[in-house]
């Protein structure tokens, strides 16, 4: 399915009080990590888009109050010379999550048809394959149990300019910012094509992608808080299991309390 990005560009401010906004939807979000552990299920959070669209931002409201046990945050980088010898996919095969688990990939597996393409480090007939590697891919995640929730950041290039001007200026910020950042900025027209091709071919039934238009943060960090606890709770039981058997004794003989309705 085509998307067009320039829906997605308005900036427009969070209309509500936000502080209160964020803790209600982490509340929400941490009975969702809940369900999924003793539910014993999994699932994938993915977030692709610009350089600094924020989606560093946004992973922080996510998991602020998961228990860490239970997910991990996969910062995607150029793959190792060990990565490269094998097929693409193969360093995302080990980083799925396992039962109980939920996998936050900043960057993904979409590198191969974005920064390899536009950069010239896949062949093309390497990338034009990769959408349907992809798919294939995903499809077998939720044959097997796994939600994929796919999350593409927008921002103008004026927003990512100011951006950088911020970071570029703060000495406790600059570190996020490298020569990378303005390599790709001067591409933004190859990966305008690349984004557009990305979702004509990736945005199925069952792995649809979701854009956020990131121009206003405090709005972006709760409309991608909230797809993702929408998707995810459509995925998992949200009641709570019957209390243990042993777990009830004890709780009688100890403690002098019933839990067995709980």
């Amino acid at each position: 399915m085509t998307k067009d990005l320039s829906d997605y560009e308005a900036g427009a401010r969070f209309d509500g009080d936000y502080d209160t906004a964020l803790a209600d939807w982490q509340e929400r979000l941490a009975r969702i990590q809940i369900a999924h552990i003793v539910h014993r299920r999994r699932s994938v959070v993915l977030l692709e888009g610009w350089d600094a669209a924020g989606k560093g931002g946004i992973i922080q409201r996510l998991t602020a109050e998961w228990d860490p046990r239970h997910f991990r945050v996969w910062p995607i980088a150029a793959p190792s010379p060990d990565e490269k010898a094998r097929h693409f996919l193969w360093r995302f095969w080990t980083r799925l999550p396992g039962i109980s688990e939920i996998a936050v990939f900043d960057r993904s597996w979409y590198g191969r048809v974005l920064v390899e393409r536009v950069d010239a480090l896949a062949t093309e007939a390497q990338w034009k394959r990769a959408y349907d590697e992809i798919n294939e891919f995903e499809a077998q995640q939720k044959d097997d149990g796994t939600t994929i929730v796919k999350l593409f950041v927008h921002i103008t290039q004026e927003t990512q300019d100011d951006r950088l001007r911020k970071r570029v200026s703060h000495p406790w910020k600059r570190w996020k910012t490298g020569a990378a950042d303005f390599h790709n900025r001067a591409r933004r027209s190859a990966y305008l094509e690349a984004i557009e091709a990305m979702f004509r071919h990736t945005d199925t039934r069952w792995s649809p992608w979701h854009v956020i238009d990131g121009n206003n943060k405090k709005a972006a960090r709760i409309a991608a808080l909230t797809y993702i606890a929408d998707r995810l709770e459509k995925a998992v039981p949200m009641t709570p299991p019957k209390a243990d058997e042993v777990l009830v004794g004890l709780a009688k003989t100890e403690l002098g309390i019933d839990i067995s309705d709980g």
